[in-house]
């Protein structure tokens, strides 16, 4: 009988043992989601599928702690971020407390889905680069990934899984505060530096540790507010949209970037955070963009004040329904969406497709797999020998030199006077959207100097006046130094935070203090070399013609002096070119090199108080070596609209100086069936020609790519005709059959 027990109690245990081992597989089966091994759209499917309504409009929305420079309460607000959340921005750069949160949401989240942190890297983080409008006058795409790269790798190890950059608006007003954090006037040069920094930030792999997601900002026209007022209307015809504005985000687009931006101005009346037809119909349809698009900040409400939406619902509903998958700040999304799905305002489907899209980044990011940041590795990421030495290397070959009458490089002894507002400033030479960048840690000009001229060269400084105050007492002082000098060098220029957001200007001239300080040293009948620091094209029709050098420098970053001294001594050739045009005065704006040709050129539709010609055009800049271009040649002067013809010019180095220069192709169609630019740059290449090296360029034209037109719905058209080819001022005629 005890047998009998003991072979059923088996039996029975036998059977409870296979069927709590199959529970407990059920259980300890992971689902679908959190497989690393799973397809990443199966994961994104399976994690939908669990979410409820509140979890999904959660994702939804991006939460903020406030700006970084008030840090003192953002522990106590970490409790208050919903565990669910999608993303926040604006955090410290205490790791500590970043993984403190994201705990929160993998913890204290029914799903644990983790959340997105996001930061404006413009320019760096910790190390900071040249602006980027300085960042394309180096014209040098791949120094431009490079440094994207260590700005990823910093932010990165802080925590940052998402950038707000890069800004890819073609600016063609310097008013527009803005024109520091995009790449200039050219469509072309805009996307090709766009391209560089998404590969730069995002890398091969996002999964992999020091990337972050790339964000293509702000679609789309935002430049083109009307007085250079930020935020304001745009008046863009379709033409110029996609001849203009549209390129640089294709661009960016068929290179990875995961996140878009959108902007604050309108498009044919309708405001671009509610434009279905751009946000939908083009970037998401037509380009197959797979990522998500982010409001700017507060930008859903905002349709309420552009008349737009009649209430803060009714704006969380345009805005979903246009495509607009995240909201930045205002968090209409999370109040709102509920009801207007109760109200049938929205569907569910709409709500569906914006959480999927965000999840697809969430786990392209990799971080379901790795939420957290190790909390001791960014103080040993920071500010590495190589990334300093690629941001000073950046930050020589954006310096653009406008004006050189033979007084630079400057001589190696005697007695050099640094004077100007910008002489020994720090945290002024960082640029806006700073990051984490610590004035204490720039390398002034002053110290530059004398680290680089010093051991030979006596160098003094003297402040002479503010940015935009002077005392007499200062002045004279200045003056006497200067005269007590060999040669002057004199710091002038913008405040880092008077270009940037909301830094809008309706005169682009140096405050009057410093053209007057200018005109006093002058008078002390020494050379003046002018450095001008600014985030935006100046009006120097006042300055350029009192100094015997002129070089702009923009906003250099961490590693200022060092490369504004290395060029002043020759240690650097100058081989930046202007990425904007510099008007001659603010009444010429919007000035820029492809304008659309006009009727009654040439002695007629010219200003008559001042000449109708810019300080400098787009492209221009000097060096200390000279260069012989040949004429342009073409392997055949016929091509059939589907063939390819080669472009060739030799240039020589004439001097004795070994030098960088840019080659710029430029094309012209002379007669077609719309009104086209005068020029269009399609081509460049950066290289170092050594003294007396001569060296052959090609262009591998492409008719349908680089000679044709976009109509008004975006389509390539490409006509039968005559072409010009355009190198400096070799010009070269191609017949398109």
């Amino acid at each position: 009988m005890r047998r009998l027990i003991s072979v059923a109690a088996c039996l029975a245990l036998a059977f409870f043992s296979a069927d709590g081992a199959l529970a407990a597989e059920k259980k300890v089966k992971a689902p679908v989601y959190k497989d690393a091994s799973a397809p990443i759209e199966e994961r994104v499917e399976d994690l939908l599928s669990r979410m409820t309504l509140e979890e999904k409009i959660m994702q939804l929305n991006q939460y903020t702690l406030g700006l970084n420079t008030v840090e003192n309460n953002l522990r106590d607000m970490v409790g208050k971020v919903p565990a669910e959340a999608g993303s926040v921005i604006y955090f410290s750069d205490d790791a500590k407390m970043r993984n403190a949160m994201q705990k929160r949401c993998i913890e204290e989240s029914r799903l644990g889905i983790p959340m997105l942190f996001g930061h404006d890297v413009i320019h760096g983080y910790r190390t900071l680069t040249p602006i980027p409008l300085a960042q394309a006058a180096s014209w040098n795409l791949s120094l431009v990934e490079k440094v994207s790269s260590d700005a990823a790798r910093e932010a990165s190890a802080c925590g940052v899984d998402w950038t707000f950059s890069p800004m890819v608006d073609v600016a063609r007003d310097p008013r527009w505060g803005r024109v520091m954090e995009g790449y200039g006037e050219d469509a072309f040069l805009t996307s090709e530096f766009c391209r560089a920094a998404v590969r730069g930030y995002q890398g091969s792999d996002l999964s992999e540790n020091g990337t972050i997601a790339a964000c293509l900002k702000h679609f789309v026209g935002y430049a083109a507010s009307e007085a250079g007022l930020d935020y304001d209307y745009t008046e863009i015809s379709d033409q110029t949209l996609w001849d203009t504005y549209m390129p640089p985000y294709r661009a960016g687009v068929e290179e990875g970037a995961q996140t878009v931006m959108s902007a604050f101005n309108n498009i044919s009346g309708v405001p671009a955070s509610a434009n279905r037809h751009t946000m939908t119909e083009i970037l998401k349809e037509r380009w197959g963009f797979d990522g998500f698009i982010v409001s700017d900040w507060d930008a859903v409400i905002q349709l309420c004040n552009q008349g737009y939406a009649e209430n803060e619902k009714e704006a969380a509903a345009l805005a979903l329904n246009a495509g607009l998958d995240m909201d930045m700040m205002d968090n209409l999304y999370h109040k709102h969406l509920a009801q207007l799905l109760k109200e049938g305002k929205i569907d569910i489907a709409t709500v569906n497709e914006s959480v999927r899209r965000i999840l697809r980044v969430k786990f392209r990011l990799g971080l379901f797999e790795h939420p957290y940041t190790e909390e001791r590795l960014a103080e040993e990421i920071y500010l590495q020998p190589s990334t300093l030495a690629n941001a000073e290397e950046l930050a020589q070959e954006s310096i653009v030199l406008l004006k050189n009458k033979g007084v630079l490089p400057l001589r190696k002894t005697g007695r050099i006077a640094l004077i100007g507002p910008h002489a020994e400033s720090g945290v002024e030479l960082l640029g806006n959207w700073p990051a984490r960048g610590k004035a204490s840690e720039v390398i002034s000009i002053l110290s530059g100097m004398k680290s680089e001229l010093g051991a030979s060269a006596e160098i003094v400084s003297s402040k002479g006046c503010d940015f935009e105050t002077a005392s007499e007492h200062e002045i004279t002082e200045a003056v006497e130094l200067a005269g007590n000098s060999d040669v002057i060098v004199l710091c002038l220029g913008e405040k880092s935070m008077w270009s940037g957001e909301n830094c809008s200007r309706s005169s682009i001239s140096l405050p009057a203090v410093q053209e007057n300080l200018l005109t006093r040293i002058k008078s002390a009948g020494k050379p003046v070399v002018v450095l001008i620091a600014s985030g935006r094209p100046v009006d120097l029709s006042r300055i350029e013609p009192l100094a015997d050098a002129l070089v702009e420098i923009w906003m250099p970053g961490t590693t200022a002096g060092n490369a504004v001294a290395g060029i002043l001594s020759g240690k650097y050739n100058p081989s930046g070119r202007l990425p904007m045009t510099f008007p001659y005065t603010t009444g010429q704006v919007p000035i820029y090199y492809n304008r659309r040709k006009g009727a009654r050129r040439g002695t007629q539709g010219l200003y008559k108080d001042i000449t109708s010609e810019p300080m400098y055009w787009f492209g221009y800049g000097l060096s200390y070596s000279t260069f012989e271009y040949s004429p342009v040649t073409l392997s055949s002067d016929m091509v059939s609209k589907d063939g390819k013809v080669t472009a060739s010019v030799t240039v020589r180095n004439t001097s004795d100086v070994d030098g960088k220069e840019t080659v710029q192709w430029y094309i012209c169609d002379p007669v077609c069936s719309i009104t086209r630019p005068a020029k269009e740059l399609k081509h460049f290449e950066k290289v170092l020609l050594k003294a007396g090296e001569s060296r052959t360029f090609t262009f591998e034209i492409e008719p349908c790519r680089d000679l044709s037109f976009v109509d008004r719905n975006g389509g390539k058209i490409l006509e039968s005709g005559e072409y010009y080819i355009i190198v400096k001022d070799s010009k070269v005629t191609l017949n398109v059959e």
